[in-house]
């Protein structure tokens, strides 16, 4: 955008779109020229090196379009040029996939381009683990903690990452409809709330659509249709406003650029779900923005057209004293149009709109220093979210609320409120928020001593919803006993629930310690595994350092708040039993066996009907940390002793994986599909039932296995002090097809919120 004063109408313009029939030079030839254009220095040297490299590690490799496997790179480095980014994430962008997609390392990326651009690779290649796994809670939740640390390290990868999942969102028609919808899903929860809490509203809103139009197809292209239809006399109104707004700009001596767009589509569907309205009764369709030089002109156009126009009473927000946190700033007001329909109108100097558009990517300006940082990004005081995310992951064991609270954290649909402490700061709450949300975003220790509150100098209830503008004051007391559980019930910030939690697991921390001795000892009991082999320092050790726990106590207080499963515990320490201390054949014995055999049809049958390629002679036995059953995707595993381990590919245990133990896996598969319902042969299977507690839940849940015909072997179950059931289950089953129809089953029954599988 220029400043010289013109009218536009915005069609709805956004980042760079899919260039598709453009070859890889024509794309790189485009990039470069955008680069040539706001970066001072001419040497492109390391982007060249970039793409030279990544088309020559790509050259054989093809994406599902067809089209050459560099295009993904190319597009993804366009889009990181467009947001204006320094030479070293561009370099990045360019190589992004060659690590995990080719035979390129990361040594090999430090060597060729420096320790920056191989961080940021490396960063990326982490994260492109990240999948949306539904109900696998320990899974999604432990590579969303590695994203966000890898985020704290250095905001530039994930927006490369962001880069990397718009493109990919842009080419999702490729495919399959399941696949479509589940990363759709996957960028509506996690990614496109992460861009606007960086503020880079040209990624989120397009990510945005673009997730409707997958999740939702039916409902995004009867509104394109629909506004599509509204369009032309829409923009006529629309246009004969900006004309109005710039002549009276003119006249008042403001230099001025106004125009008007078209909203996104996403945020029409919202609008129509929360308020509960059609599209014909939504008429701010459009909106006008104008932009100035100076804060001192934004409040002089405010003026300009609160006189043109008759304001709508309490639609007025003042981003500009009071900026969002993802530093977004800018003048709303909603008025009533000539035609008497309301429209809005925002104002904002140019240097806020780039913000808007570009968040704290507009801050990250190129560079030449050689440190790999920015002095004056202030990169701390832009990403206070960031830090309490961190905060929150340090003191959460439990993956389920850890992954609840994220996503409510990110979630930033809701409205915001802005109040004040007693000493004038200002702070930013969710619509809806009472003194006790105000109380723990000062401080926990202030919201556990809290004992009442005062607004604008009256004395409040701790329900009372806050205000835009109120005046808040905590009042404390050295003899509160601390929060009470119904405070969960009225608060609305994430932050508030998490540090009430975290106070009544640390109260509770001896009862739930008694609680989780239990529940590890009677599971080693239930599974014939001996506590005298497993309770040894070093495995003990290994799980707290796994789990981040400072003490033994700390992992028993875990299991009984539930925010661990002992059949977590117990199976890690039983993997480093059975690796110390069985006598064995040697790994070179087998892995040689492997070798040897691996381009040869030799396959090894056991038991249970499991074919394991390129080996003879060698036992072949089920995991017990994820009880394989006929239907599932499995995988061997050459133990030290134990002959071939066979798994669940989704076990955590093979997920987590060392690289360097990587090379002991091996593939199997069922033979002939074992695990015919009409036949003796059963395996064992395990799964968790999450309820919400009531008189005859087992009951009716026992029923429903008994009907089936399906014998439980192990039940245990503890309620938390919120009311949820959690009922662990095993029982013996034939195959995956017999364990969906009773999952299908118990689903159904009242209270019943979720069930998941366990997986290691």
């Amino acid at each position: 955008m220029d400043k010289t004063g013109k009218v536009i109408i915005d069609r709805g313009t956004m980042i760079t779109p899919n260039r598709e029939f453009l070859s890889p030079a024509e794309l790189y030839a485009a990039l470069t020229e955008k680069l040539k254009k706001y970066h001072p220095s001419d040497d492109i040297s390391l982007i060249e090196k970039a793409y030279r490299v990544a088309d020559d590690a790509h050259k054989d490799q093809h994406r599902k379009s067809g089209e050459p496997y560099i295009i993904h790179p190319l597009c993804v480095a366009e889009i990181l040029v467009d947001l204006e980014m320094d030479k070293e994430t561009i370099a990045a962008g360019l190589l992004h996939d060659v690590v995990e997609d080719t035979s390129m390392s990361t040594e090999d990326i430090t060597e060729q381009f420096g320790s920056e651009v191989a961080h940021l690779v490396d960063g990326v290649t982490k994260l492109s683990k990240l999948q949306y796994q539904g109900n696998k809670i320990e899974f999604q939740a432990d590579n969303l903690r590695k994203m966000f640390l890898a985020m704290a390290k250095d905001i530039r990868v994930i927006i490369i990452k962001l880069a990397d999942r718009l493109h990919n969102m842009r080419t999702l028609k490729f495919q399959p409809v399941e696949k479509q919808k589940e990363i759709a899903r996957e960028t509506l929860d996690i990614y496109a709330p992460i861009a606007q809490r960086l503020g880079i509203s040209k990624i989120k809103v397009e990510l945005d659509d673009l997730s409707l139009k997958y999740l939702q197809p039916d409902i995004y292209y009867d509104l394109v249709d629909k506004i599509a239809a509204k369009k032309s006399e829409r923009e006529r109104i629309v246009e004969d406003i900006v004309h109005e707004v710039k002549d009276h700009m003119d006249e008042a001596g403001i230099k001025t650029t106004v125009d008007g767009r078209v909203k996104h589509f996403f945020s029409i569907y919202k609008k129509m779900v929360n308020q509960g309205k059609t599209l014909d009764q939504i008429y701010d369709l459009f909106a006008v923005r104008i932009y100035v030089d100076s804060v001192k002109d934004c409040y002089a156009a405010l003026g300009i057209i609160h006189e043109m126009y008759k304001p709508v009473p309490g639609r007025f927000k003042d981003y500009i004293a009071m900026p969002k946190p993802n530093m977004y700033q800018s003048l709303h007001t909603t008025l009533i149009g000539p035609n008497g329909l309301p429209f809005e109108i925002q104002i904002r100097t140019y240097e806020m709109h780039k913000t808007a558009e570009y968040g704290i990517a507009a801050h990250w300006k190129y560079k030449e220093a050689s440190d790999g940082r920015n002095p004056d990004m202030r990169e701390e005081e832009k990403l206070s979210w960031l830090r309490q995310i961190l905060e929150w992951q340090r003191d959460m064991s439990d993956n389920r609320e850890f992954l609840t609270i994220i996503k409510g954290d990110l979630n930033l649909f809701s409205d915001q409120v802005y109040c004040f402490t007693p000493t004038g700061d200002v702070k930013t709450l969710p619509a809806g928020s009472t003194p006790v949300d105000f109380a723990y975003s000062i401080h926990s220790a202030v919201g556990n001593k809290m004992i009442g509150a005062k607004v604008n100098g009256k004395l409040v209830n701790i329900d009372y919803e806050i205000n835009n503008g109120d005046r808040v004051e905590i009042i404390t007391s050295q003899n509160s006993k601390g929060p009470s559980m119904d405070w969960l019930g009225i608060v609305k910030s994430t932050q508030a629930k998490s540090k009430i939690n975290q106070w009544f697991k640390n109260e509770l921390k001896e009862d739930n310690i008694v609680r989780g001795k239990e529940s590890f000892a009677d599971y080693c009991r239930a599974h014939a595994i001996s506590m005298t082999d497993i309770m040894r320092p070093e495995y003990m050790e290994s799980v707290m350092k796994r789990y981040g726990f400072k003490s033994w106590d700390a992992v028993y207080a875990a299991i009984g708040h539930g925010g661990l499963k002992e059949g977590q515990v117990v199976n890690k320490m039983l993997e480093s039993f059975e690796r110390d201390h069985i006598k064995h054949i040697t790994d070179e014995e087998v892995l040689s066996e492997i070798e040897e055999q691996s381009r040869k049809v030799i396959k090894k049958r056991s038991q249970g009907g499991i074919i394991v390629k390129g080996v003879h002679d060698v036992s072949v036995h089920f995991a017990k940390c994820c009880s394989p059953l006929p239907g599932d995707e499995i995988i061997g595993f050459v133990t030290r002793g134990r002959g071939i381990s066979v798994h669940r590919t989704d076990c955590i245990n093979i997920i987590s994986l060392p690289e360097d133990e990587k090379n002991r896996l091996i593939d199997a598969e069922w033979q002939d599909m074992p695990g015919d319902e009409h036949s003796e042969e059963r395996y064992m299977a395990e799964i968790n039932i999450y309820a919400n507690n009531r008189n005859g839940l087992l009951v009716d849940i026992t029923k429903a296995f008994t009907e089936a015909g399906i014998p439980i072997n192990v039940c245990n179950s503890r309620t938390s002090k919120q009311g949820i059931a959690t009922i662990n289950i095993g029982f013996e089953i034939h195959n995956t097809t017999e364990l969906n129809r009773i999952v299908d089953k118990v689903r159904a029954i009242e209270n019943v919120i979720d069930i998941e599988r366990t997986s290691g």
